[in-house]
């Protein structure tokens, strides 16, 4: 009996520093974007690590960039704590900033979150996009949306 809290005191030092160290870890998330309509504008994607915010509050984002829209975009997020999180993306294609929405709330321009959840009334859930990053590094690919059709200057 005495053999054994030894045992066992040695085994859990023995694993405490493999636990610290998955603690402490970070990995790099690459965001990988596809379906984008057009070139025009700038590509947002914003990284949340709670629900609170998600998909459109970006200043409740863990961390955000913007890129130049373009037929594939690329975006990388470095040194993010293992964890869960979700990713939003919006291709505002008029580079106003926002969202543009039309009538009853319909989003006028493309956007995407992570595991490209289905499409139904209102916008994806936290719970519906999330993922755990637990490797030092993760590949996500973001299928772009477009409720609306654009309009076509020549129909003016």
């Amino acid at each position: 009996m005495r053999k054994a809290i030894p045992a066992f005191l040695l085994l859990s030092l023995l694993t405490a520093p493999s636990t610290l160290r998955a603690e402490g870890s970070v990995g790099r998330i690459e965001v990988l974007i596809d379906n984008m309509r057009s070139p025009n504008g700038v590509v947002g994607v914003a990284l949340f690590n709670a629900k609170k915010g998600f998909p459109d509050k970006n200043a409740l984002a863990y961390k955000g960039r913007s890129v130049p829209a373009g037929k594939r975009c690329e975006v990388i997020f470095e040194n993010v704590p293992y964890g869960v999180y979700a990713v939003s993306v919006l291709h505002d294609e008029n580079g106003n900033g926002k969202m543009d929405k039309g009538f009853l709330g319909i989003p006028k321009e493309g956007f995407g979150v992570s595991n490209n959840p289905e499409i139904k009334m209102g916008p994806p859930s936290f719970s519906d996009s999330r993922f755990d990053l637990k490797s030092e590094k993760l590949t996500l690919n973001i299928d772009m949306n477009y409720l609306r059709k654009p309009k076509n200057k020549n129909q003016q």
